[in-house]
């Protein structure tokens, strides 16, 4: 049996959190850096798991608002009112439960960096008055009267195209235009040759010694395997998947059958064909299984699939979910 020993190379290049060696990341982390430098509006662009908050950080931390704040929403996982009392706070009495004033992210990011994920998902009434804050720098709690200005830098990411967004009539294009003065686009997992290698190495780093299992190679076949598989779900998927792996094994090499059955080439047993034919299926189980966990509760169920209730709640009837 082959087994592919950890190598230390002087090519690897760590990068705020970030470790590669393939050409598309080198010319990321430069763009990264010249954006820093500058306080323009900066769109990240890419899938899912690609590490899209880890370069915003990126920008934060090499530019001159280094030593603000850097505050974090994630625009699908809230309904348009809570949205805008998350962006821009509420004054007493705004809304039942409103029981005192509470300050929003633009105003614990002031002097910082506003990192807004999933900027896609934001409502079109709240994207107006998104809008008003970019080009006014004020904004107004809601609830209240009386306008408030802030000094931010507004980085924002998502997986979906904004100019087909704006083409469907689901986002505004002037707010488009405020938030994409430069795009940045993360290249997927399987199109960064080298790393994949590298990342797995970076990750056994991470997990080696938080159990009682210490991993020192991988066989070929394993390896093999990483190297020709999709990653749809980029570096999150990988990283999971060593976590796992190294969870269900024994002993200091990690093995074939430790990886997951799609790594491996493998097709889902019969009986998970029958349970799961369509991607409907398998979206339809899985908020079936999110509302058991949470008890019905959508609110809850909608925050664990990591989008917003109102989302939740048009993929339901589509769905038929009752």
């Amino acid at each position: 049996m082959r087994i592919l020993k950890r190598t230390h190379s002087s090519d690897v290049t760590s990068f705020h959190d970030m470790v590669a060696v393939s050409d598309p990341m080198m010319d990321l982390f430069k763009l990264v850096e010249r954006l820093a430098r500058t306080d323009i509006g900066v769109l990240i662009r890419g899938e899912t798991g690609t590490g899209k908050e880890c370069v915003a950080r990126a920008i934060h931390d090499l530019s001159p608002r280094a030593s603000g704040p850097f505050q974090v929403v994630n625009c699908a996982t809230l309904t348009g009112d809570l949205l805008a009392s998350e962006l821009f706070g509420h004054v007493r009495g705004a809304f039942t439960g409103a029981h005192k004033d509470r300050k929003g992210v633009f105003a614990l990011a002031n002097g910082g960096t506003l990192f807004l994920d999933e900027v896609a998902e934001i409502p079109l009434e709240v994207q107006a008055r998104l809008l008003r804050v970019l080009q006014s720098r004020e904004f107004v709690p809601v609830g209240g009267t009386e306008p408030q200005t802030v000094d931010i830098r507004i980085l924002s990411a998502t997986h979906r195209a904004l100019r087909r967004e704006v083409q469907k009539g689901n986002f505004r294009a002037d707010l488009m235009y405020r938030i994409r003065v430069h795009p940045l686009y993360l290249p997927p997992l399987r199109e960064r040759p080298g790393d994949i290698a590298v990342l797995f190495w970076h990750f056994v780093d991470q997990f080696n010694g938080v159990g009682e299992r210490t991993v020192h190679g991988i066989e070929f076949t394993a390896m093999e395997a990483l190297n020709t598989y999709s990653w749809p779900g980029n570096i999150r998927e990988l990283r999971n998947l060593v976590e796992g792996a190294m969870a269900v094994g024994d002993g200091p090499i990690l093995s074939m059958d430790e990886l997951t059955p799609d790594v491996r080439g493998e097709p889902p047993p019969a009986s998970a064909e029958a349970g799961f034919r369509s991607l409907a299926d398998e979206e339809r189980a899985g908020i079936l299984v999110a509302l058991g966990e949470s008890r019905g509760h959508k609110g809850k169920a909608a925050t664990a699939l990591g989008m917003s209730r109102t989302t939740l709640w048009r993929k339901m009837r589509e769905l038929k979910v009752t």
